[in-house]
């Protein structure tokens, strides 16, 4: 393994835009690369060799391989000088972790199955209206949700961003796309976090090219 990190995964996944924003962050030299999904890359047989189960991102760093985008993130806050993304007190941590949990485990999909319908319709399988519905359901019902943890807060986890505002951001940038945006981002809360989100260097200075 290099030196240098070296992170695979293309810049038109939000996973692998959410570790380049820490890595921004931290102001870290590092080499990238690219591992198209929408290309079918990931399930490669050289990648497969780094992820058996296809997926981005992938991070070679200090010897290691590390896998999943929470367990990178976490060990770059935790090992490189700059601001962390972890929030201070026990309950902050709790709200952000729950939030991450739930972005991974209910939104990722019904949000990018809202944003590919517009978007990237191949991707998911096709222009389907009853599976549009359903994820737009599903992830109105995602940000509401959010939006009740968050609270009075600044930010989803508390007074600062944390990993899991990092974790949405890269998601909700292809809802602003599309047709959808004006619904999705006008959920009371969404708006004022996301006009917020735009103005974090880090975010702005991954955001992909889709020329």
């Amino acid at each position: 393994m290099s030196d240098k990190p070296v992170l695979y995964g293309f810049d038109g996944s939000t996973y692998v835009r959410t570790v380049r924003m820490v890595l921004a962050d931290k102001g870290a030299e590092y080499d990238q690369v690219p591992v198209n999904v929408l290309a079918g890359e990931p399930r490669q047989p050289e990648h497969l060799a780094r992820h058996p189960f296809g997926k981005v991102p992938v991070l070679d760093i200090n010897g290691m391989r590390i896998r999943e985008t929470d367990a990178i993130c976490r060990y770059l806050d935790e090992t490189l000088p700059g601001p962390s993304l972890i929030p201070d007190s026990a309950k902050d941590r709790a709200r952000m972790s729950e939030a991450i949990s739930l972005i991974n485990s209910y939104g990722y999909a019904a949000l990018i199955g809202v944003a590919g319908y517009h978007l990237f319709p191949d991707f998911i399988g096709g222009q389907n209206e009853d599976a549009r519905a359903a994820c737009l359901e599903d992830s109105e019902k995602l940000l509401r949700l959010l939006m009740e943890i968050k609270g009075g807060s600044a930010w989803l986890a508390g007074s600062k961003p944390s990993l899991a505002d990092y974790l949405l951001a890269p998601i909700l940038f292809y809802i602003s796309l599309t047709p959808d945006a004006d619904h999705l981002l006008g959920i009371p809360g969404v708006s004022d976090w996301w006009q917020a989100m735009n103005g974090i260097e880090s975010f702005k200075a991954t955001e992909p090219d889709l020329g």
